[in-house]
């Protein structure tokens, strides 16, 4: 039954896993060292590269071990040879930490851009496993790095075109193009030093404002456009002189107000928000600056100066050198089709019309627009409780104002510290603005969900919950992650923010589960709010609730299954107690997952009902069948729920790789879904400290195996990898005994199949065991709200919720009519217009009225027909039709959210597919 070892590149897997695992021992002189003659039995021209890369006898060896590993497992080798030896190369160093050469280094050597290199190495790992986790993590972050960098540098271009006149002259004894060098080269050290981070893209950004201003208060006006020349405030008239360090300590500093207001025209320009550029400034580019020696200069710094710093701090971190962006290197240069779609700008609507001055949706522009619409919702929030929360507060028992407030204190301490181990030491500020931002969010949600449960129950008095501090630590927690993704985003995360490493890695970035960590809270507690939360935040954007949920994902996946966890706690007390003999009894499973239940609901459960305070029906829990011993308690309903998730989770995972992998053998499906549901109901020990998906594709091995299919798991991680969110270390670095970890097949021998092997071999015998029902596919239970839905009954007309509409940038379809009710509109004949549309039956008005051209005969669409009960034309025609369907709102309510339950499955579906 154990998997047979197929690959030839196994010994060397093994070789960097006792590398990656075992203490670095500090390297001997001669492993430093490169001799020619050891390496005659390799091409010449990999020698050749090695030489050039002064790279050691160990590094090369490895290198090329790994180059032939590959030789057997890839079927088509399509770069050139020396292309795939940088790889190899980079791999080795990385794996063996004898880093030699900089990444730039390799590129030129190779002739590769950065993105050819990343590519490359994902192309090898997809054939065969060669990239180990501690390669893959410094390959992420360096990946990351060069988005940000690449992404900031076109800004910085198209800044620089508008502050300076021409900064391909020379202007009054002015070299423009030396002092935008400058200022790039200085931007690069100061991220290098306020950042331990190099990939936060707002902060980088911030910090390059700050260095803009502070060279366009020191250059002289005449090379200066508007409005920033009058912005700098009388800058010299004359070109700037270079004083002596002596004279520098004595140079007076422009007054303070002349950065405040650059600052204010640069961050209005960027559209970014001043008050945080203006915190940026005082709390670390000005320490930096003090660190530099410059904050007393009123002279523009050299630019080769400033380049040997640079230098020094590049072959320091061994990566690619970013003052190439400058001369347009090939190395750091985009493929010409990603170019292409990031200057993609929109058409104007119709020929009668002005262009619409849309500007491009940029990683900067996206990531400045995220964070002034979380702004614009909490613009009315405040930090503090408001009258409604004091109320609630005082309505308690035990009245819990004096602990929240004392416990929100204590945990901004605690966050704005770790923010700055994280981030660097000089981000303190940083992390208290965005602590601040969380706590505004937190209060609003409250009230929010207080008044939904005052609504639903008809109580007042919240003690118990209030007084939960599990409760206000995880809402907390996730109104702070609401934040920090809101900053961080998830541009070059291929819309996941979320970081999947378990573990292996050394990596300190601020995604999730990063604010648990911070709080010490534990995951199962924080899924329990999750849900209610985003039902109680209406203005949360589409990407927004998509994260949140990919945060309930990794919860059920992975983190609420680590071994300190209270989860496993209740797991056994619930089988003690005989709660129907589990979690979940799995006769539930092909039911709808629908619920009532609220975070009150999940954080006050399991609850004796002698315990109960306050109205019966608050903490009310569905009850036990008679049979049971205990059936006088309560269940609990969060571990109840927990489980329904968990299972949909899982079963739509193994449904999505039988898809793929066994579309011939469909009846096995349903049959390594029984053991695989098994395993999780009555082996749930498995799960500690490992991953949902482990269990997954073990169940299908091992069902493949016992009805003798040729399944072999290096097709199935091949095929788990092509999935969304899904990490290399799920199946590299799975838990063996504590303290080892190993590949998945390892698992499965030594552990999955050693636990599982009678029950495994049941399904092989004439009488198997009853397969467990087969789970709905599971449709995320939350709305997307910048989906519009339709209105029944209409022809074609869709509704939105009111967006705030920060600019025309975020408005869709650009190339269509938008209108707000309750919104200055413009002039009475569009309203005209879009009621003669609306209720005109003649789609060829519709057309005229976008293109401004004549009707047009149009094809007949089929549309859904629901609700056409006015198609005969029987009302009055005097009444706008537009009036009498936001009228029928109301009434169709209900079948709006069955069409839309019904959307967001399929919408779902193909996604997660």
């Amino acid at each position: 039954m154990p998997p047979k070892k197929r690959c030839n590149g196994i010994q060397l897997n093994k070789e960097i896993k006792q590398t990656n695992n075992r203490r670095v021992s500090p390297v001997k002189q001669e492993n430093l060292e490169f001799s020619e003659d050891r390496h005659k039995n390799k091409d010449a021209d990999f020698v050749t590269l090695c030489k050039k890369l002064k790279v050691t006898d160990l590094v090369c060896d490895r290198a090329w071990s790994v180059w032939e590993m590959m030789l057997a497992s890839m079927d088509d080798v399509q770069e050139t040879s020396k292309q795939y030896w940088a790889a190899c190369l980079f791999i080795a160093a990385t794996d063996l930490g004898m880093q030699t050469f900089t990444i730039t280094d390799v590129l030129k050597a190779a002739d590769l851009r950065q993105k050819q290199l990343f590519d490359l190495l994902k192309l090898m790992d997809v054939n065969m496993d060669t990239i180990s986790t501690k390669v893959n993590t410094a390959m992420s972050r360096l990946e990351k790095k060069y988005d940000v960098l690449q992404a900031l540098f076109q800004r910085f271009e198209r800044t620089c075109d508008k502050i300076f006149t021409d900064i391909s002259k020379e202007k009054d004894g002015v070299e423009i193009k030396e002092i935008v060098r400058s200022c790039w080269v200085l931007f690069l050290l100061a991220v290098g030093s306020v950042l331990q981070m190099e990939d936060d893209l707002v902060i980088s950004f911030q910090l390059l404002l700050c260095v803009l201003a502070f060279y366009i208060k020191r250059c002289p006006a005449a090379i200066l456009q508007q409005p920033y020349k009058n912005a700098s405030g009388g800058a010299a008239q004359s070109p700037p002189t270079r004083t002596s360090r002596r004279n520098q300590g004595r140079a007076k500093p422009r007054p303070p107000d002349v950065d405040n207001i650059l600052i204010e025209v640069l961050c209005k320009e960027n559209a970014c928000s001043g008050d945080e550029v203006k915190d940026v400034n005082l709390n670390s580019f000005t320490a930096f600056l003090d660190s530099m020696g410059l904050s007393a200069s009123k002279d523009l710094p050299k630019e080769h100066e400033l380049s040997k710093q640079y230098e020094e701090l590049y072959l320091k971190n061994k990566d690619f050198d970013a003052r190439l962006f400058l001369d347009n290197d090939e190395t750091l240069q985009m493929v010409k089709t990603e170019v292409a779609q990031l200057e993609k700008t929109p058409k104007k609507s119709s020929p009668g019309e002005q262009p619409a001055l849309i500007p491009p949706q940029t990683p900067v522009r996206a990531a400045m627009t995220s964070i002034q619409q979380l702004k614009v919702i909490l613009s009315s929030a405040s930090s503090q409780p408001s009258d409604v929360l004091e109320l609630f507060f005082k309505n308690c028992t035990v009245n819990p104002s004096e602990e929240i407030t004392n416990r929100v204190k204590h945990l901004g301490q605690l966050f704005s510290q770790k923010f700055a181990q994280s981030m660097g030491q000089r981000c303190m500020e940083i992390g208290s603005q965005r602590f601040t931002l969380g706590v505004r969010l937190y209060y609003r949600v409250m009230e929010s969900m207080l008044k939904s449960e005052e609504k639903r129950l008809s109580v007042q008095n919240f003690s118990i919950l209030l007084n939960n501090s599990a409760f206000h630590i995880s809402l907390l927690a996730c109104a702070l992650e609401v934040v920090m993704a809101t900053y961080g985003g998830s541009t070059f995360k291929n819309g996941s923010a979320c970081s999947d490493g378990d573990g292996g890695g050394t990596e300190s970035d601020l995604s999730f589960p990063w604010i648990l960590d911070v709080f010490q809270l534990s995951a199962f507690d924080f899924y329990k709010v999750i849900e209610s939360f985003i039902k109680a935040e209406p203005s949360l954007s589409r990407d927004m609730i998509k994260h949140l949920e990919r945060c309930e994902h990794l919860v059920m996946e992975r983190i609420a299954w680590r071994s300190d966890s209270p989860l496993f706690e209740l797991l056994r007390r619930s089988q003690e107690e005989c709660l129907v003999e589990q979690a979940e009894p799995s006769a539930t499973l092909n039911q709808p997952l629908q619920h009532n239940h609220t975070a009150a609901d999940l954080y006050l459960s399991p609850v004796r009902p002698s315990s109960r305070i306050g109205p019966p029906d608050f903490h009310a829990s569905p009850s036990l069948p008679a049979s049971c011993p205990s059936a006088s308690q309560s269940k609990s309903i969060s571990l109840s729920l927990f489980y329904r998730k968990v299972y949909r989770l899982a079963y739509l995972r193994l449904n999505t790789l039988c898809s793929r992998l066994l579309k011939d053998q469909a009846d096995l499906e349903p049959v390594m879904w029984t053991l695989l549901q098994h395993t999780l109901q009555y082996e749930y020990e498995l799960m500690k400290d490992r991953h949902l998906d482990q269990l997954m594709m073990s169940a299908m091995y091992a069902i493949c195996k016992v009805k003798n299919i040729d399944l072999r798991f290096k097709t199935i991680v091949t095929a788990y990898k092509s999935l969304p969110n899904t990490s290399q270390e799920t199946f590299k670095r799975v838990l063996i005994r504590e303290g080892q970890y190993d590949s998945i097949i390892v698992f499965y021998n030594l552990v999955f199949m050693q636990k599982l092997k009678t029950n495994i071999l049941q399904y092989a015998s004439p009488r198997p065991p009853t397969l467990s029902p087969i789970p709905q596919i599971p449709c995320s239970p939350y709305k997307y709200p910048n989906s519009p839905l339709r209105v029944p009954g209409s022809n074609n007309v869709y509704i939105s919720p009111l967006k705030n509409r920060m600019s025309p940038s975020v408005m869709t379809p650009r190339s269509k009519i938008l209108v707000s009710i309750g919104e200055s509109f413009g002039t009475s004949d569009k309203f005209q217009k879009i009621n003669q549309m609306v209720s005109s039956s003649d789609w060829s008005l519709k057309r005229s009225f976008e293109d401004g051209s004549a009707p047009k005969h149009l094809k007949r669409l089929k549309f859904d027909t629901d609700g056409l009960d006015e198609a005969d034309g029987s009302k009055s025609s005097g009444e706008s039709k537009l009036i009498q369907k936001l009228a029928e709102m109301n009434s169709t309510r209900t079948r709006m959210q069955e069409q839309k339950l019904r959307e967001s499955a399929q919408a779902v579906k193909k996604e997660e597919a």
